[in-house]
Protein backbone atom coordinates (compact mmCIF):
# COMPACT_ATOMS: atom_id res chain seq x y z
CA UNK A 1 0.00 0.00 0.00
CA UNK A 2 2.56 2.19 0.82
CA UNK A 3 5.00 1.60 -2.22
CA UNK A 4 1.71 2.25 -3.94
CA UNK A 5 0.93 5.85 -2.55
CA UNK A 6 4.63 6.11 -3.15
CA UNK A 7 4.44 5.76 -6.53
CA UNK A 8 1.34 7.80 -7.54
CA UNK A 9 2.86 10.64 -6.32
CA UNK A 10 6.18 9.91 -8.29
CA UNK A 11 4.08 9.79 -11.22
CA UNK A 12 1.84 12.75 -10.39
CA UNK A 13 5.14 14.80 -9.60
CA UNK A 14 7.07 13.79 -13.20
CA UNK A 15 3.13 14.73 -14.97
CA UNK A 16 3.18 18.36 -13.19
CA UNK A 17 6.30 18.93 -15.08
CA UNK A 18 5.51 17.31 -18.12
CA UNK A 19 2.58 19.70 -18.41
CA UNK A 20 4.65 22.38 -17.42
CA UNK A 21 7.39 21.70 -20.64
CA UNK A 22 4.47 21.40 -22.95
CA UNK A 23 3.40 24.92 -21.83
CA UNK A 24 6.31 26.62 -22.37
CA UNK A 25 6.58 24.60 -25.31
CA UNK A 26 3.73 26.05 -27.22
CA UNK A 27 4.30 29.81 -25.86
CA UNK A 28 7.81 29.50 -26.76
CA UNK A 29 6.86 27.74 -30.28
CA UNK A 30 4.73 30.75 -31.11
CA UNK A 31 7.12 33.23 -30.71
CA UNK A 32 8.76 31.97 -33.79
CA UNK A 33 7.41 33.89 -36.96
CA UNK A 34 8.77 31.47 -39.27
CA UNK A 35 7.06 28.24 -37.23
CA UNK A 36 4.03 30.05 -37.35
CA UNK A 37 3.73 30.46 -40.99
CA UNK A 38 4.40 27.33 -41.38
CA UNK A 39 1.76 26.12 -38.63
CA UNK A 40 -0.72 28.44 -40.89
CA UNK A 41 0.22 26.19 -44.15
CA UNK A 42 -0.06 22.70 -42.35
CA UNK A 43 -3.65 23.95 -41.12
CA UNK A 44 -4.42 25.29 -44.65
CA UNK A 45 -3.62 21.91 -45.97
CA UNK A 46 -5.26 19.57 -43.35
CA UNK A 47 -8.89 21.75 -44.38
CA UNK A 48 -8.24 21.64 -48.09
CA UNK A 49 -7.89 17.95 -46.98
CA UNK A 50 -10.57 17.57 -45.33
CA UNK A 51 -12.83 19.59 -47.49
CA UNK A 52 -11.70 19.11 -50.66
CA UNK A 53 -15.22 18.02 -52.26
CA UNK A 54 -16.22 21.45 -51.49
CA UNK A 55 -13.22 23.22 -52.49
CA UNK A 56 -12.65 21.47 -56.02
CA UNK A 57 -14.66 23.20 -58.67
CA UNK A 58 -14.27 19.77 -60.95
CA UNK A 59 -14.00 16.31 -60.74
CA UNK A 60 -9.88 15.74 -60.75
CA UNK A 61 -9.87 12.87 -63.38
CA UNK A 62 -12.64 13.70 -65.60
CA UNK A 63 -11.08 14.53 -68.97
CA UNK A 64 -12.84 17.03 -71.24
CA UNK A 65 -10.08 17.22 -74.18
CA UNK A 66 -12.11 20.30 -75.64
CA UNK A 67 -10.30 22.65 -72.64
CA UNK A 68 -7.02 20.55 -72.76
CA UNK A 69 -4.15 22.50 -72.33
CA UNK A 70 -6.04 26.17 -70.69
CA UNK A 71 -3.92 28.86 -69.53
CA UNK A 72 -4.54 30.13 -65.95
CA UNK A 73 -7.85 32.08 -65.22
CA UNK A 74 -9.57 30.62 -68.50
CA UNK A 75 -13.42 29.37 -68.85
CA UNK A 76 -13.70 28.64 -64.63
CA UNK A 77 -10.37 26.88 -64.28
CA UNK A 78 -8.72 29.62 -62.55
CA UNK A 79 -5.19 27.14 -62.62
CA UNK A 80 -5.82 26.25 -66.06
CA UNK A 81 -6.40 22.29 -67.26
CA UNK A 82 -3.59 20.03 -68.24
CA UNK A 83 -2.91 18.03 -71.61
CA UNK A 84 -6.79 15.72 -70.39
CA UNK A 85 -8.57 19.19 -69.97
CA UNK A 86 -8.40 17.80 -66.02
CA UNK A 87 -9.25 21.05 -63.96
CA UNK A 88 -5.36 21.53 -62.25
CA UNK A 89 -6.87 23.58 -58.77
CA UNK A 90 -9.30 20.38 -58.56
CA UNK A 91 -6.47 18.28 -58.71
CA UNK A 92 -4.00 19.90 -56.77
CA UNK A 93 -6.68 19.97 -53.81
CA UNK A 94 -7.45 16.53 -53.73
CA UNK A 95 -3.93 15.60 -54.39
CA UNK A 96 -2.83 17.30 -50.82
CA UNK A 97 -5.33 14.41 -49.52
CA UNK A 98 -3.37 12.27 -50.75
CA UNK A 99 -0.06 13.94 -49.65
CA UNK A 100 -1.59 13.76 -45.90
CA UNK A 101 -2.62 10.73 -45.91
CA UNK A 102 -0.09 8.99 -47.16
CA UNK A 103 2.74 11.03 -44.99
CA UNK A 104 0.86 10.65 -41.97
CA UNK A 105 0.41 6.69 -42.11
CA UNK A 106 3.80 6.26 -43.25
CA UNK A 107 5.16 8.06 -40.70
CA UNK A 108 2.93 6.83 -37.97
CA UNK A 109 4.18 3.05 -39.08
CA UNK A 110 7.80 4.17 -39.16
CA UNK A 111 7.39 5.65 -35.68
CA UNK A 112 5.52 2.40 -33.79
CA UNK A 113 8.65 0.34 -35.04
CA UNK A 114 10.63 2.95 -34.49
CA UNK A 115 9.58 3.48 -30.84
CA UNK A 116 9.03 -0.27 -29.96
CA UNK A 117 12.75 -1.31 -31.18
CA UNK A 118 14.10 1.89 -29.70
CA UNK A 119 12.60 1.33 -26.30
CA UNK A 120 13.30 -2.58 -26.25
CA UNK A 121 17.22 -1.44 -27.30
CA UNK A 122 17.78 1.22 -24.49
CA UNK A 123 16.15 -0.78 -21.62
CA UNK A 124 17.56 -3.89 -22.22
CA UNK A 125 21.18 -4.11 -22.64
CA UNK A 126 21.15 -7.62 -24.13
CA UNK A 127 18.74 -6.69 -26.62
CA UNK A 128 20.70 -3.64 -27.37
CA UNK A 129 23.28 -5.18 -29.77
CA UNK A 130 21.52 -7.08 -31.64
CA UNK A 131 18.57 -4.32 -32.65
CA UNK A 132 21.37 -1.90 -33.69
CA UNK A 133 22.88 -4.32 -35.89
CA UNK A 134 20.04 -4.62 -37.60
CA UNK A 135 19.40 -0.61 -37.23
CA UNK A 136 22.54 -0.45 -38.58
CA UNK A 137 21.99 -2.79 -41.68
CA UNK A 138 19.20 -0.94 -42.46
CA UNK A 139 21.17 2.49 -42.43
CA UNK A 140 23.71 0.51 -44.93
CA UNK A 141 20.55 1.46 -47.82
CA UNK A 142 20.12 5.30 -48.46
CA UNK A 143 16.85 6.04 -47.99
CA UNK A 144 15.53 6.56 -51.47
CA UNK A 145 17.06 3.69 -52.38
CA UNK A 146 15.57 1.45 -50.00
CA UNK A 147 12.42 1.96 -50.63
CA UNK A 148 12.79 1.86 -54.29
CA UNK A 149 14.10 -1.50 -53.46
CA UNK A 150 11.17 -2.01 -51.74
CA UNK A 151 8.17 -1.11 -54.48
CA UNK A 152 10.37 -3.17 -56.74
CA UNK A 153 9.75 -6.22 -54.59
CA UNK A 154 6.14 -5.55 -53.76
CA UNK A 155 5.03 -3.57 -56.74
CA UNK A 156 3.75 0.02 -57.83
CA UNK A 157 0.95 1.57 -55.64
CA UNK A 158 0.65 3.80 -53.01
CA UNK A 159 0.01 1.32 -50.36
CA UNK A 160 3.55 -0.23 -51.13
CA UNK A 161 4.81 3.81 -50.90
CA UNK A 162 3.89 3.89 -47.66
CA UNK A 163 5.23 0.37 -46.62
CA UNK A 164 8.35 1.55 -48.08
CA UNK A 165 8.48 4.78 -46.52
CA UNK A 166 7.49 3.44 -43.31
CA UNK A 167 10.73 1.26 -43.30
CA UNK A 168 12.86 3.64 -43.98
CA UNK A 169 11.33 5.96 -41.44
CA UNK A 170 12.43 2.93 -38.53
CA UNK A 171 16.18 2.99 -38.06
CA UNK A 172 16.07 7.11 -37.51
CA UNK A 173 13.21 6.37 -34.67
CA UNK A 174 15.04 3.82 -33.21
CA UNK A 175 18.32 5.78 -32.88
CA UNK A 176 16.42 8.69 -31.56
CA UNK A 177 13.65 7.07 -28.86
CA UNK A 178 17.04 4.27 -27.77
CA UNK A 179 19.56 7.86 -27.20
CA UNK A 180 16.54 9.22 -25.15
CA UNK A 181 15.51 6.02 -23.32
CA UNK A 182 19.48 5.61 -22.42
CA UNK A 183 19.83 8.83 -20.26
CA UNK A 184 16.20 9.00 -19.37
CA UNK A 185 16.36 5.06 -17.36
CA UNK A 186 18.94 7.01 -15.19
CA UNK A 187 16.91 9.62 -13.74
CA UNK A 188 16.27 9.14 -10.19
CA UNK A 189 12.68 8.76 -10.95
CA UNK A 190 13.29 5.69 -12.71
CA UNK A 191 15.30 3.92 -10.12
CA UNK A 192 13.06 4.87 -7.18
CA UNK A 193 10.46 3.43 -9.68
CA UNK A 194 12.44 -0.09 -10.13
CA UNK A 195 13.11 0.05 -6.23
CA UNK A 196 9.94 -0.13 -5.64
CA UNK A 197 8.70 -3.01 -7.55
CA UNK A 198 7.31 -1.32 -11.12
CA UNK A 199 7.19 -3.66 -14.19
CA UNK A 200 9.45 -3.16 -17.09
CA UNK A 201 6.53 -2.67 -19.15
CA UNK A 202 5.27 0.00 -17.14
CA UNK A 203 8.02 1.99 -16.50
CA UNK A 204 8.96 2.15 -20.38
CA UNK A 205 5.41 2.79 -21.62
CA UNK A 206 4.52 5.06 -18.46
CA UNK A 207 7.34 6.68 -17.56
CA UNK A 208 10.46 6.74 -20.16
CA UNK A 209 8.28 6.76 -22.89
CA UNK A 210 6.18 10.54 -22.56
CA UNK A 211 9.28 11.67 -21.02
CA UNK A 212 11.13 10.81 -24.69
CA UNK A 213 8.28 12.82 -26.21
CA UNK A 214 10.42 15.63 -27.24
CA UNK A 215 12.61 14.00 -29.95
CA UNK A 216 10.15 12.22 -31.25
CA UNK A 217 7.74 14.84 -31.96
CA UNK A 218 10.54 16.79 -33.42
CA UNK A 219 11.42 13.82 -36.02
CA UNK A 220 7.64 13.20 -36.66
CA UNK A 221 7.12 17.03 -37.65
CA UNK A 222 9.74 16.92 -40.26
CA UNK A 223 9.51 13.13 -41.47
CA UNK A 224 6.32 14.47 -42.76
CA UNK A 225 8.04 16.73 -44.80
CA UNK A 226 10.41 14.12 -46.42
CA UNK A 227 7.76 11.35 -46.32
CA UNK A 228 5.59 13.84 -48.43
CA UNK A 229 8.35 14.93 -50.90
CA UNK A 230 9.93 10.82 -51.08
CA UNK A 231 5.77 10.23 -52.60
CA UNK A 232 6.11 13.25 -54.78
CA UNK A 233 9.43 11.95 -55.89
CA UNK A 234 8.28 8.22 -56.42
CA UNK A 235 4.71 8.90 -57.83
CA UNK A 236 7.30 11.24 -60.56
CA UNK A 237 9.09 8.23 -61.39
CA UNK A 238 5.97 6.35 -61.49
CA UNK A 239 6.75 3.93 -58.77
CA UNK A 240 3.55 5.09 -56.59
CA UNK A 241 0.10 6.86 -57.67
CA UNK A 242 -0.63 5.32 -60.82
CA UNK A 243 -2.57 7.98 -63.22
CA UNK A 244 -4.79 9.66 -63.03
CA UNK A 245 -4.62 9.57 -60.00
CA UNK A 246 -4.37 13.64 -59.07
CA UNK A 247 -0.82 13.14 -56.87
CA UNK A 248 1.28 16.33 -57.06
CA UNK A 249 4.83 14.21 -57.85
CA UNK A 250 2.94 12.22 -60.66
CA UNK A 251 1.63 15.45 -61.92
CA UNK A 252 4.56 17.08 -62.56
CA UNK A 253 5.68 13.64 -64.40
CA UNK A 254 2.72 14.30 -66.29
CA UNK A 255 3.47 18.07 -67.36
CA UNK A 256 6.57 18.11 -67.64
CA UNK A 257 6.58 16.87 -71.96
CA UNK A 258 4.30 20.30 -72.05
CA UNK A 259 6.59 22.60 -69.91
CA UNK A 260 7.38 25.29 -72.76
CA UNK A 261 3.65 25.37 -73.98
CA UNK A 262 2.10 25.00 -70.61
CA UNK A 263 4.70 25.67 -67.66
CA UNK A 264 1.41 25.80 -65.12
CA UNK A 265 1.48 21.89 -65.86
CA UNK A 266 4.53 21.52 -63.72
CA UNK A 267 5.05 24.89 -61.73
CA UNK A 268 1.50 24.65 -59.96
CA UNK A 269 2.40 20.96 -57.68
CA UNK A 270 6.09 21.70 -57.39
CA UNK A 271 5.00 24.63 -55.47
CA UNK A 272 2.56 22.93 -53.27
CA UNK A 273 5.39 20.25 -52.78
CA UNK A 274 7.89 23.44 -52.10
CA UNK A 275 5.46 25.08 -49.71
CA UNK A 276 4.21 21.49 -47.48
CA UNK A 277 7.53 20.17 -47.06
CA UNK A 278 9.17 24.22 -46.24
CA UNK A 279 5.82 24.49 -43.40
CA UNK A 280 6.70 20.87 -41.80
CA UNK A 281 10.36 21.56 -41.76
CA UNK A 282 9.81 25.08 -40.64
CA UNK A 283 7.45 23.84 -37.90
CA UNK A 284 9.99 20.50 -37.12
CA UNK A 285 12.88 23.23 -36.51
CA UNK A 286 10.76 25.24 -34.56
CA UNK A 287 10.17 22.85 -32.09
CA UNK A 288 13.21 21.56 -31.48
CA UNK A 289 14.43 24.78 -30.38
CA UNK A 290 11.22 25.27 -28.33
CA UNK A 291 12.39 22.07 -26.49
CA UNK A 292 15.71 22.70 -26.27
CA UNK A 293 15.82 24.76 -22.40
CA UNK A 294 18.72 26.60 -23.34
CA UNK A 295 17.70 28.67 -26.29
CA UNK A 296 16.13 31.54 -26.00
CA UNK A 297 13.54 32.31 -28.77
CA UNK A 298 13.64 36.36 -29.52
Amino acid sequence: MTNAIITTGVQTSVNKKREKVYITTIKRLLKNKLSVIGIIIILGLIFMALFAPFLATYDPVKQSLVDSELPMFSNGHWLGTDNYGRDVWSRIVYGSRISLIVGFTAVSLGLFGGIILGLLGGYYKKLDGIIMRIVDLLFSFPGILLAMLIIAILGTSLVNVVIAISVWSIPSCARIVRGSVLSIKQKEYIMALRSLGASDLRIMVRHILPNAFAPIIVFATMRMGTAILSTASLSYLGLGAQPPSPEWGAMISQGQNYMWTSPHLTIVPGIAIMLTVFAFNVVGDGLRDALDPNMDIQ
